[in-house]
């Protein structure tokens, strides 16, 4: 007889995830922000290239629409679409979904908070992502000092190299020992591995890092600034932020120009068909909410999921799940 139907996290964990749900909804009330909830079913997808989308079929009637729907990978597109009708400052917490990320650190199914304040960039972000962070690490009984640092200066203090100058062939030699294929591997995906073995697991535990102003190449959903403050060339206004080597949360100046954010949807559905993969339909409602008039705002994913595990001080998120994918 198998133990599969137990749950895989303690109690204790499960209670402190409920402790921890009630303290990010205390935050944003005292704050004046919104909790909303969007839909999970949608019939755009996400285009990002490194992000896989579950899909589904919808067996009744849909007066024309598309039967494919797409699991929502992040409640990012409907967010904007409520802030371009004038909702105003606004977050969910709520659940999303990705394919084929299951393991130690990762499930199909988490929980996301993301969140959006008018008005502000994602320098100022930075600072209430740090403060969320703080209240939730104050319920075991710890604290975090935030360090910011843009990542020109971060590659060039660690590394040696400056990131957007650099060639392929020095990014590659910074990997030191670190043996990678390099088939089919561009720049940026140099970078990211730079990121992910030679700077992150040197990140130090206990303190809050926040990662700012990123190659414009990765931009995503943020905004391109023209000319960098320390290399006079564009970047990204984006930020991560870690609790020592985790990631905890991603964060933007918000894009507001509907053409150039359907160009980089078609950029996206290029690189996915050069590979092989499937290729979601562009959020057109999103572009059409951009055209229509979004405001200034600056917004951030936060893994709820991931800022337990800190909590804990685990690293498996089977611990902060009642039942993790191989129980579902």
């Amino acid at each position: 007889m198998t133990r599969d139907w137990l749950p895989s996290a303690d109690f204790e964990a499960l209670r402190l995830r409920a402790r921890l749900n009630a303290t990010i909804r205390a935050f944003f009330a005292e704050r004046g922000v919104t909790e909303v909830e969007t839909p999970v079913m949608s019939v755009a997808g996400n285009t990002d290239p490194n992000i896989a989308s579950f899909s589904l079929q919808f067996s009744g009637r849909t007066d024309g629409a598309p039967r494919t729907r797409w699991l929502r990978t992040s409640p990012e597109y409907p967010l904007k679409r409520l802030l371009a009708a004038g909702f105003g400052d606004c977050y969910e917490l709520g659940r999303v979904f990705r394919d084929g990320e299951a393991g130690g650190r990762h499930n199909p199914e988490f929980t996301m908070l993301e969140w959006y304040r008018l008005g502000w960039d994602h320098r100022r972000l930075i600072e209430e992502t740090a403060n969320l962070v703080r209240a939730a690490l104050a319920l075991v009984g710890r604290h975090a000092e935030l360090s910011l640092v843009s990542y020109h200066e971060l590659y060039r203090q660690r590394l040696g190299i400056d990131p957007h100058s650099a060639s392929d062939e020095e990014l590659r030699a910074a990997l030191g020992d670190v043996v990678i294929d390099p088939a089919g591997l561009t720049r940026d995906d140099w970078l990211d591995l730079l990121m992910t073995h030679r700077l992150q697991p040197d990140f130090p535990a206990g303190q809050l890092l926040a990662v700012y102003d990123y190659p414009a190449s990765q931009c995503a959903l943020a905004r391109v600034r023209d000319g960098g403050p320390e290399d006079g060339v564009p970047v990204a206004e984006r930020f991560e932020l870690y609790l020592g080597p985790l990631e905890l949360a991603n964060g933007y100046h918000e894009l507001a120009d509907a053409v150039e954010q359907g160009s980089r949807f078609d950029r996206d559905r290029d690189v996915r068909r050069e590979r092989g993969d499937i290729q979601p339909p562009r959020d057109e409602r999103l572009l059409e909410a951009l055209a229509a008039g979004f405001p200034h705002c600056a917004g951030v994913a936060l893994g709820v999921d991931r800022l337990m595990m800190a909590m804990l001080g685990t690293g498996r998120i089977a611990d902060v799940l009642a039942f993790e994918f191989s129980r579902a």
